[in-house]
């Protein structure tokens, strides 16, 4: 009876500190939008396909400043720049050499990067802590307008930084960020997050 009762006593314990965890990963993510108002990074992006067979795969790097400033930088297999200046969101494509650019409350919506570098992500967002799995904490965010073209969003937290966000959209495609050398409230120069159209690209304003 006793070995019994002690087994039932050390599985409600680790039933209520895997609860205290899961928790604990929201409380993450909510000290980290409240105290890291800056940040820069390197990524690697992995595209799957819905059917989970094709893969594809990217590199660049990435700095935000709240809010709603951010640069993503693509780098390999091909060039891409995609600038938020506050106003507007930029995409520049180098092998066209064409740009395009839309307000930032279009452009945006439930996003990850509205996620990372937005001013209101309860309004965007219903968060759910979710069970630590490959050494990360994560979190479920979950858009409130179920129309967009993100079903889901997951934050991977490493201690208390930022190591992963993973994405599945409206068809079932799943991309996964890794985000390697961190660096949490760099001073960013204001010019980074400015996007100034190359000599004869072409502009598409949207």
């Amino acid at each position: 009876m006793m070995n019994l009762l002690s087994r039932s006593l050390a599985a409600l314990a680790l039933s209520v500190a895997a609860a205290a965890a899961h928790a604990d990963s929201v409380d993450t993510l909510n000290s980290f939008l409240k105290d890291v108002k800056s940040g820069r990074a390197t990524f690697t992006q992995t595209v799957t396909a819905p059917d989970g067979k094709r893969t594809k795969k990217s590199s660049g790097s990435f700095e935000f400043q709240r809010p709603n400033q951010f640069r993503f930088v693509y780098q390999k297999p091909f060039e891409q720049t995609i600038v938020a200046d506050g106003q507007k969101v930029w995409i520049y494509d180098p092998d066209l050499n064409q740009a395009s650019s839309r307000k930032i409350d279009q452009a945006l919506g439930a996003t990850p990067a509205a996620l990372l570098a937005g001013g209101n992500v309860s309004r965007d967002f219903i968060l759910k802590a979710q069970p630590s799995d490959k050494g990360l904490d994560w979190v479920l965010a979950t858009p409130r307008q179920a129309e967009g073209s993100i079903q889901t969003l997951r934050i991977g937290f490493k201690g208390g930084e930022l190591a992963a966000i993973e994405i599945l959209d409206a068809f079932g495609q799943k991309s996964l960020l890794e985000f390697a050398g961190v660096v949490s409230n760099p001073s960013i120069p204001a010019e980074r997050f400015r996007f100034q159209l190359p000599a004869g690209a072409d502009l598409i304003e949207q």
